[in-house]
């Protein structure tokens, strides 16, 4: 079951409306059962999986909070670790390290056959697997107290909204919230059902059709392609990628919120920061703090976060801590997917956020709006560009297109759809507009409240018919890979 499908829409009502008659209880072992149901959806015969992996960790977390045996609870600690990262690797990199083992025992000289596997990546494994380990190294640095409710701590893994693909939520940040009795308020529903909305729009009205686009064009053979090409196949599959991710934390959120669930926000603008680390403290927020805090952090030495607000550029300030920061990186780009371009997109950030920190002092002459702006002038295209490698089906790909920007006579052709070109600038021109609107600053200062009210609900209703008039066939989730 997927989000932009009427069957999630009419399955959400119904667990909704259920929620709010059942005793605070019930509505524990609705959410859990909900939540099997739904994953159940995709493949039932993984749902022993999710629970063995959710088992796991809240009974290591109890046996961790009652030791006073500090090498006791960290073998626990690590035990935990290793059935996770474990299943992970075991899912999602067996493959891919066989493969390239084979291939360098070749290279050496070696005569071996690659071997053949068969393996299913279970949905939202890299997700939930993430979110079981950051609650036993929560336990073990005594920053919460487990949870003796297994049904409780499974809603807290296992909650539908998330479960696919994040955002990757805290303990600390969320369990309180299923154990709090709320009345009902009819502001949960409009304000839940107008980010379930706003996300089904985004994904498809925008993501979906702007998919087509970025499919033909790197189907293009990469000798035909101009410089400039290049450069609108990234702006342009940095949009549809936004706007598809963008999407499911909008339902996941909005999906949350209509039963009084609050979620810490995934997305901020990242396509207006002002710089590397200032983008990724508005990208997949969930993600990059996690890094942070449970690889980055520790392996500079410093002390970790406990709230997940701000990301991965959060902590990377001091230029010394090059080694973590890449190794952080790297790590990051294998998480995405087992492939060596994810592990070249980690790098290049990398890259960016070293360099950032060398020069960010060359900015002290300008003022706070030139600043700003030139800021924003080179950081966008220069994330843009990473998400070439993202998207490339190989590293050879990848780095054909890069040399393509760097050689100036590639310059002097076209080679897309005049159509792309268009749709490329205008959603450009739409991202920068869309956040003033967002932010009300130009209303407010346009109209009196009434009519701002009255613009809101046309929108909403414009919103609404788009969405359904563009409901079609379903189209995955890009991170449904992840």
């Amino acid at each position: 079951m997927v989000f932009n499908s009427l069957t999630y829409l009419f399955s959400l009502t119904f667990v909704v409306i259920l929620f709010w008659l059942l005793s605070q209880k019930a509505r524990y072992f609705l959410i859990f059962f909900s939540s099997l149901i739904f994953y159940g959806f995709w493949r039932i015969d993984f749902i022993p999986l999710l629970l063995f992996s959710t088992f796991t960790d809240w009974w290591l977390s109890q046996k961790i909070y009652k030791s006073n045996i500090e090498h006791l609870r960290k073998k626990l600690v690590i035990l935990s670790l290793i059935v996770n990262l474990g299943l992970l690797f075991i899912f999602k990199y067996l493959i891919f390290f066989s493969d390239n083992a084979i291939g360098f025992l070749n290279f050496l000289g070696g005569n071996y056959d690659t071997i053949t596997l068969k393996i299913i990546l279970p949905l939202g494994i890299s997700f939930y697997t993430f979110q079981t380990i950051s609650y036993t190294i929560d336990v073990y640095r005594k920053i919460i107290k487990p949870e003796n409710n297994f049904i409780i701590y499974s809603c807290y893994v296992t909650f539908f909204p998330q479960l696919i693909a994040g955002p990757i939520l805290r303990a600390k940040e969320v369990i309180f919230q299923f154990k709090k009795e709320n009345k009902f308020n009819i502001d949960f529903i409009i304000v839940g059902s107008k980010r379930v909305l706003y996300g089904l729009f985004l994904k498809v009205v925008i993501a979906d059709n702007i998919a087509p686009l970025v499919d033909a064009g790197f189907e293009i053979p990469i000798e035909t392609l101009s410089a400039l090409d290049v450069w609108t196949l990234a702006f342009l599959f940095g949009f549809q990628i936004y706007f598809d991710f963008s999407a499911y934390s909008h339902i996941a959120i909005g999906s949350a919120r209509m039963i009084g669930i609050i979620f810490p926000e995934n997305f901020n603008f990242p396509y207006l920061a002002t710089s590397p680390k200032n983008f990724w403290q508005k990208w997949h927020i969930s993600l990059s703090s996690w890094v942070r805090d449970y690889l980055y952090l520790p392996l500079t030495g410093k002390k970790f976060k406990e709230i997940s607000i701000g990301g991965l550029g959060d902590a990377t300030t001091n230029k010394k801590d090059y080694k973590p920061l890449f190794i952080a990186w790297g790590l990051m780009g294998l998480w995405h997917g087992a492939n060596w371009t994810f592990i070249v997109w980690g790098i290049y950030h990398a890259v960016l956020i070293y360099f950032y920190r060398l020069l960010k002092s060359l900015g002290s002459n300008f003022n706070l709006k030139t600043k700003i702006f030139i800021g924003w002038f080179i950081t966008l295209p220069l994330i843009m560009l990473s998400w070439i490698p993202f998207r490339s089906q190989s590293l050879k790909d990848c780095f054909q297109m890069w040399l393509k920007i760097l050689n100036p006579l590639d310059y002097g052709y076209l080679a897309l759809r005049e159509n792309i070109y268009l749709v490329t600038f205008l959603l450009l021109i739409s991202a920068i507009i869309s956040y003033f609107l967002k932010q009300k600053i130009l209303l407010k200062k346009m109209f009196p409240y009434v009519i701002v009210l009255l613009i809101d609900l046309i929108l909403i209703i414009f919103l609404f018919c788009l969405t359904f008039i563009f409901l079609r066939p379903i189209n995955q989730f890009i991170y449904f890979q992840f």
